[in-house]
């Protein structure tokens, strides 16, 4: 025979055709499955009623996470048998154990149960992104020793296994347990990814999202002072200028930060931090249009200056330190915009010895913040 009809393993019959029917092993997969439950008698439905058995698989996934809640000292996700309650419990979500080793040592208890898990779960490999009203969690010892000394609401403290134990860490552990805020003790890499990698040295206080004054009611507690002084910012974008002009700002005796919702760094983490906590001493308020605020301050009686490289007046020629005044710093890049820039009383540039284009934002504001407070302490 030609070809290769004598080699081994040739096909000796016609191919197979199509198989008709399961020959029966579907048969059961065919059948229905009965009437639809009611929801009262669905024992996973939260309109279950409690009268009808519960099915043997269903009784059993219960039982198993009745017993995981019991070793791990949380409620149940699921309620009693012959009860509604199928929900986590009233402020039991995420229950566990108190704080113990450093944190213990440091200052004592923290005081009943304590969650053991803060802030958003993030998926491998994806970044978190926060609701704006998400709470926020400030890191670094004297940023958290200074918020927890204003009395700022927080509702935990992370303190990282194995921290140096100082006499900042002392009283932050101290205060929090007294005032009933949970302790709790996690690993660094927890910490790290929890702040996502910003140097926290081995704190974190969780707390809701930052307060902002209403900036009438900051204009208003200003203008009782003799010299009241005010910052404004145009535009800073970078959270940690922000920071620093506020840690300035209480540093050099000033009332109040006021700067635009909008296109503009807000009172973050970074931003706590940065201040080394002075964003719970200094009011910070957000307004609509911060054009419009200039105005409202000028017709409350203040002289509003802006700090320009090209300014018209040297700092130390600025005769209107000493009186009500606004300080107006523009944004990192292009400085004060064209608005701000025309609404202000006096243009003012600070003299510079070398050939540098212009100063960092918060630095700017720091050495006029700095010369405004030499001059009213010499007049």
């Amino acid at each position: 025979m030609a070809g290769n009809s004598q080699r081994r393993g040739r096909r000796v019959t016609s191919k197979k055709g199509a198989t008709i029917g399961s020959g029966g092993k579907n048969r059961a997969g065919l059948s229905g499955k009965g009437k639809t439950l009611p929801a009262d008698e669905r024992p996973w439905h939260k309109a279950y009623s409690g009268t009808e058995k519960l099915p043997q698989r269903t009784a059993w996934k219960q039982d198993k996470e009745r017993r995981a809640a019991a070793e791990e000292g949380r409620a149940p996700k699921i309620g009693a048998p012959g009860t509604k309650d199928t929900t986590w419990g009233a402020g039991q979500r995420g229950v566990g154990k108190p704080a113990r080793g450093a944190a213990a040592k440091a200052g004592g208890r923290a005081g009943g149960r304590t969650p053991t898990r803060g802030g958003p779960r993030v998926a491998p490999g994806r970044k978190s992104m926060p609701a704006k009203d998400a709470p926020e969690l400030l890191v670094g010892r004297n940023p958290v020793v200074e918020a927890l000394r204003a009395q700022v609401p927080a509702t935990a403290l992370y303190v990282a296994h194995g921290i140096d134990i100082d006499d900042r860490v002392n009283e932050l552990v101290r205060t929090a347990a007294d005032r009933g805020i949970a302790i709790l003790e996690v690993g660094r890499p927890e910490l790290d990814r929890m702040t996502g990698g910003v140097l926290h040295q081995g704190v974190g206080l969780q707390v809701p999202p930052f307060a902002y004054e209403i900036f009438e009611d900051l204009l208003a507690a200003s203008v009782e002072h003799t010299a009241p002084l005010l910052v404004a910012l145009d535009g800073v974008t970078d959270p940690r200028n922000l920071g620093a002009v506020i840690r300035s700002a209480a540093a050099f005796g000033a009332q109040g930060v006021f700067m635009p919702e909008r296109r503009a760094a807000g009172i973050t983490a970074t931003a706590w931090r940065t201040s080394a906590g002075a964003a719970a001493r200094v009011p910070v308020s957000q307004v609509t249009n911060l054009t419009r605020a200039i105005k409202a301050c000028q017709q409350a009686g203040f002289m509003v200056v802006g700090l320009d490289a090209d300014g018209e007046t040297e700092l130390y020629d600025l005769e209107a330190a000493v009186g009500p005044l606004v300080v107006v710093v523009g944004s990192e890049g292009r400085g004060l915009s064209r608005l701000v820039g025309e609404t202000c009383d006096l243009r003012v540039s600070i003299p510079m010895v070398s050939e540098i284009e212009s100063l960092n934002a918060s630095v700017a504001a720091a050495v006029s913040l700095a010369e405004i407070a030499r001059r009213r302490r010499e007049s």
